[in-house]
């Protein structure tokens, strides 16, 4: 085909524009470099992508590049670790950014890390020597001026960084407005201050959430004006003493529902500010859960979300959670996080983009989930796959009111534990059923408008950046579900929470199966025994004669469904 002729075959077909040139590029790339120019001086509004080609993939991208993490250590941060190490050999220098913690020095904690089960698989494959040969623990902290850096190290991240990605944050939606603001925000800022200085950087990702938005039930991916000055904020912070500060948080937050979100929110204002200097990309993730398929399908180290819940349920501790199942929550696998993080920064690197990207990592309008899909399977997966360490039968019931979670929890969470507790101390182990619950019910307030309210996170962008790939890359950094089928995602969830958060192997599933037999006989034979005693003494309390007085057994059992 003549060069006039391929010029005209992309005018009439725009739509599919993208793909054309890749694939050409790919095979007869010199050949048709003057006609991919010429095509975009002249049809530019029509190919305003056209120049960012996915030709040279990932891989390509990423290998030789010195590359800087923050939270390397997290859920998030681990997984990305993970995920660099095995798919692109030929990285350069990856630097974490990791503070002294329990009294562990850094070079401590890296040991540590080797040992997380997110490298089980790749360990099986290589030496860890060999594995982690290019990972340096760099010590810092992003909630430390000049990111705690030293002169010498600082100096040295600058002449070598070509690659960085934040995700180093605080999570917790009770913080104080102090630390969120000191971590979230002015880390972020630390960040772009120490990417303005470095010398060869090609790219900056940044780790934000969907939820940076909140306010707003449905979001596209853009950035949103700030409803406060992100300075004025630092210095109300600073200058207020701790209990002024949390009297004024509310009227400080305005629309926002906690710390968390506002400081989100402004931290990617800080990014946008340095997108003259560097290309830069934002990938917003709502709430991550366990693995779809790497490193493993259902790997986790996260107790955050339902997989805490999950957690407490197959040991038969939590029996209610607060949930309106016909509702939308969106849930991410952490995987899919990882690859998106990956690909945003090949884009806008690669493209060398002009203005910050934003990317939803969401699933609200492309897959969405509701417990309904699931409610069925529930209990029957809890009881497929058993701990041996539960203490009861496990049955999950889906309460949709926070008052009468509250009121459900008394009896099916509070009574029991408070007996279990008691029998615990007797056999020398270690209360902690109280406890539990009572850092539940301190949560509900803040959790409240997470759990009972729907959004709606608008993913064009990501639908777009995900054609832009090319085949191969399509599959080795997938960043689309649309086929994902939540009740396998659900499975891969109890399954993943009891090898990697409660810490059973598989191996063990039929002596559970076993136990949980055992348990489900007391569970049945205590309840038939309470609807007796309690038919008995409805009978003798009110003085009606024991066949009429059954009436209260039908009725007991539908009050019981209900809370």
């Amino acid at each position: 085909m003549n060069k006039r002729k391929l010029v005209l075959l992309l005018y009439l077909n725009n739509q599919t524009v993208g793909a054309n040139i890749t694939c050409v590029m790919r095979y007869r790339f010199t050949s048709l470099s003057f006609v991919v120019g010429f095509q975009l001086n002249i049809y530019r509004e029509c190919l305003t992508d056209l120049d960012m080609s996915s030709a040279g993939g990932v891989k390509d991208f990423y290998a030789g590049k010195n590359i800087f993490i923050t939270g390397g250590s997290g859920f998030l941060g681990i997984c990305l670790l993970e995920k660099i190490l095995r798919t692109i050999p030929n990285h350069g220098d990856i630097y974490l950014l990791l503070r002294p913690k329990r009294g562990k020095q850094i070079e401590e904690r890296l040991e540590t890390l080797k040992t997380n089960s997110v490298f089980e698989e790749l360990l099986k494959q290589r030496d860890v020597e060999e594995v982690f040969k290019k990972v340096k623990a760099i010590s810092g902290d992003v909630g430390v001026d000049n990111l705690g850096l030293s002169t010498e190290d600082r100096a040295f991240l600058t002449d070598r960084i070509n690659v960085i990605i934040h995700s180093a944050a605080t999570l917790d939606f009770g913080e104080s407005l102090r630390d969120t603001v000191n971590v979230n925000l002015l880390g972020t800022r630390r960040i772009t201050e120490l990417a303005k200085e470095c010398k060869n950087l090609q790219v900056l990702v940044h780790v934000s959430s969907a939820y940076a938005n909140a306010y707003k039930l449905e979001v596209e991916e853009e950035l949103y004006p700030l409803h406060k000055d992100p300075d004025e904020l630092i210095g109300t912070v600073k200058k207020l003493c701790f209990e002024e500060l949390e009297r004024l948080t509310p009227q400080i937050l305005g629309d926002h529902p906690n710390t968390y979100t506002i400081t989100k929110h402004m931290a990617e204002h800080e990014i946008k500010k340095i997108e003259s200097v560097v290309p830069c990309a934002i990938v917003r993730p709502s709430m991550i859960v366990g693995a779809l398929q790497e490193p493993a399908p259902g790997w986790t180290i996260s107790k955050n979300g339902p997989q805490g819940f999950i957690m407490g349920a197959a040991r038969g501790v939590i029996r209610r959670i607060p949930i309106r199942k016909e509702l939308v929550y969106d849930y991410i696998p952490v995987d899919i996080v990882v690859n998106h993080l990956l690909v945003a920064g090949f884009h806008a690197g690669s493209t060398k983009a002009k203005s910050v990207e934003v990317y939803h990592c969401t699933t609200s309008t492309r897959n969405p989930f509701c417990w309904a899909l699931v409610e069925d399977e529930v209990n029957d997966t809890l009881r497929e796959y058993p701990l041996m360490s539960a203490i009861w039968y496990p049955t999950l019931i889906f309460v949709p009111h926070i008052w009468l979670f509250k009121i459900a929890a008394l009896f099916v969470h509070f009574l029991p534990a408070i007996f279990l507790d008691q029998l615990l101390k007797l056999t020398g182990g270690r209360p902690i059923l109280m406890k539990l619950h009572m850092n539940v019910m301190a949560s509900l307030d803040r959790l409240q408008k997470f759990i009972f309210t729907e959004w709606k996170f608008h993913a064009r962008k990501a639908g777009e950046l995900q054609k832009w790939l090319s085949p191969q890359d399509q599959k080795d950094y997938d960043i689309a579900f649309e086929t994902l089928v939540w009740q396998n995602v659900f499975t891969l969830m109890v399954v993943g929470t009891r090898v990697y958060l409660n810490k059973e192997p598989l191996k063990n599933l039929e002596a559970a199966r076993k136990k949980n037999r055992t348990l489900m006989m007391l569970h049945y034979g205590i309840q038939i025994v309470g609807y007796i005693v309690l038919w008995i003494a409805f009978s003798f309390i009110f003085n009606i004669p024991l066949h009429l007085a059954a009436g209260i057994i039908p009725l007991a059992y539908i009050g019981q469904s209900y809370i």
